[in-house]
């Protein structure tokens, strides 16, 4: 085999181990669905872009036969996915996924969430205040038309 072939194949099967450690560190770590959902989309990324270079270098086209039906099904995935997010959505008013604990079978104990330490809360600097407005007093004509000084 050609070196430049070997070469080629490691470059795109470094591109899609590298998509697909993306995928699963932003799975793992976030807990917004839409990027949760997203980091999967990646990680699948990874596999078809690995499973297409492995195609290539063996000149079959399995992988890549693999590789479309597998956009064909994250395309329905997408579909069904965004149908769910807005309906929870709907429902919470949040996309947190450690909200939704009604989702859990019954028989699963609730998540707990570790508890942050409190914040301390700063008091507000007193501003000074002015006086309410309301009907002008009343001055004499004379000490305001003619003053001693300015």
């Amino acid at each position: 085999m050609p070196d430049g072939e070997l070469a080629l194949l490691n470059g795109y099967l470094v591109v899609g181990a590298v998509l697909f450690g993306l995928g699963m560190v932003g799975f793992v770590s976030r807990r917004n669905l839409i990027t949760v959902f997203l980091a999967a989309e990646l990680m699948l990324q990874g596999v078809s872009l690995s499973l297409t270079a492995w195609s290539r270098f063996h000149n079959d086209f399995g992988g890549q036969m693999l590789v479309l039906m597998m956009i064909a099904v994250a395309a329905c995935e997408a579909a069904i996915a965004l149908a769910v997010v807005l309906m929870l959505y709907q429902r919470r008013g949040s996309l947190d996924i450690a909200l939704w604990q009604g989702l859990r079978e019954a028989n699963q104990p609730a998540y707990v969430d570790r508890e942050l330490p409190e914040e301390e809360v700063e008091e507000p600097p007193v501003w000074p205040k002015l006086p309410q407005a309301g009907p002008a007093p009343a001055i004499p004509r004379e000490e305001t038309d003619y003053r001693a000084h300015v």
